[in-house]
């Protein structure tokens, strides 16, 4: 992209093409075997500290684990290759790699974000850095209206596409045009479809970022976050304040979630299968008022699925709205059989919940509302069980739950979890 004489920003060359494709990076990127055992695996470094030859001249790369240690260094090797960054950083959560984002801007700075985003995110940007001095502006249609919206104090522009719980996707290229006009930073939340389904540095973002804790990590036994780019001003920014700050992740948790993204590939297929198969079912069904998946043809936006996804495809999470409203829901998420009643997403275990009360609980009701999250809707993130076993807990699940409420039967049922 050129750049504007008044607002010097271009969009950040991509790292190089990798030679490899998408499975053999996520197995090998970042894990070197042992030049001293030949193991195939790293092994866990737990140490705080390094030994020094010298004062000031360690005997390798690493000092001390806050700053950077060999876990951590080899899965953000990984991710980068992945996301075809030539930088990423790992931080303790993706709620920490946002803080240390938004900590870089300056106070006063203003932040225009999609108004349909992660709780915590939203926590975080009007309880937080409204604190420090920086100002976030909501808006439900990003691409329309962004030029309406940025003023000569605006930074940076926060994207989440597929946004958490509405599914709603956003033009990457379309944002990054606008925000580069006036030398303005763009970050995409990935977390709902991972770097094997979307590459949003691909795209024109300036930084991408991951609740790691979910598909990247996998198997919902880590809390993590990552963050990857290619500016080298941004790394000696970023860097600094990963440092400085603290929030990094523990050499057992960075190498958990490496161990765990050398599957990703496969697990965001087999989710992306039944999350199809289940979106199909549940869009067919007369107990159903809306379905919000990015793979199905009457989504509003499948244009940009097909555009901006590997192959199409509409990843492993999708929501819809019940008859019967917030009682029908939540019977719903109690009578599952397999989908467990539970936060978070991304794990090999299929989970459901209802956004209203949980993930989205504190964002005013009005606010919810106006970006389709009602009471009546309900997330479900789908794991890598069998499609079939998965659309038939679905499906009666649905019809137990609208035929009580319909009813009137009190949600005092024995449910499974």
């Amino acid at each position: 992209m050129t750049a504007s004489s008044d607002h010097p920003i271009t969009t950040p060359p991509r790292a190089p093409s990798p030679v490899h494709a998408f499975g053999t990076l996520a197995v090998h990127a970042g894990s070197p075997h042992d030049p001293a055992t030949g193991a195939v695996i790293e092994a866990i470094s737990l140490s705080t500290t390094f030994a020094q030859t010298a004062v000031g001249k360690p005997v390798g790369e690493f000092e001390y684990s806050r700053s950077s240690n060999p876990n951590r260094a080899n899965f953000e090797k990984m991710v980068a290759a992945l996301e075809h960054a030539k930088y990423a950083l790992a931080y303790s959560s993706g709620s920490a790699t946002t803080a240390n984002i938004l900590q870089s801007l300056a106070a006063g700075s203003h932040v225009i974000s999609v108004s349909d985003v992660y709780g915590g995110t939203h926590r975080y940007f009007t309880q937080v850095a409204k604190a420090h001095g920086v100002k976030v502006t909501f808006t439900p249609e990003i691409e329309v209206d962004i030029r309406d919206h940025i003023t000569d104090a605006t930074k940076l522009v926060w994207i989440e596409t597929p946004s958490n719980p509405t599914l709603r996707l956003v033009d990457i290229r379309a944002v990054a045009t606008a925000a580069h006009e006036r030398g303005i930073l763009v970050v995409v939340d990935n977390t709902f479809l991972s770097p094997y389904v979307q590459n949003p540095l691909d795209h024109g973002a300036d930084i991408v970022v991951h609740s790691v804790t979910k598909y990247i990590n996998g198997h919902s036994d880590v809390v993590m976050g990552v963050a990857a780019f290619n500016s080298d001003e941004l790394y000696a920014r970023l860097s600094f304040l990963q440092n400085a700050i603290g929030a990094v992740p523990s050499a057992f948790d960075s190498w958990l979630a490496h161990r765990g993204a050398k599957t990703l590939h496969l697990r965001a297929r087999e989710a992306t299968t039944n999350a199809t198969a289940i979106a199909h079912a549940l869009e067919a069904s007369p107990l159903v008022i809306s379905v919000n998946y990015p793979g199905l043809d009457s989504h509003p936006h499948r244009a940009i699925a097909l555009k901006q996804h590997r192959n199409g495809m509409g990843g492993g999470m999708l929501s819809f709205r019940i008859q019967g409203g917030h009682a029908a829901a939540e019977k719903f998420c109690q009578y599952t059989k397999i989908f467990t009643l539970a936060e978070s997403l991304g794990g090999v275990e299929s989970l459901c919940e209802i956004p209203s009360s949980m993930t989205h609980a504190g964002i005013p009701k009005a606010q919810r509302e106006a970006v389709g999250v009602f009471d009546d809707l309900v997330r479900i993130s789908c794991g890598v069980e069998d499609a079939e076993d998965l659309k038939a807990d679905v499906l009666q699940a649905l019809e137990r739950a609208v035929a009580d409420a319909a009813n009137g039967v009190s949600n005092g049922v024995n449910g499974t979890h």
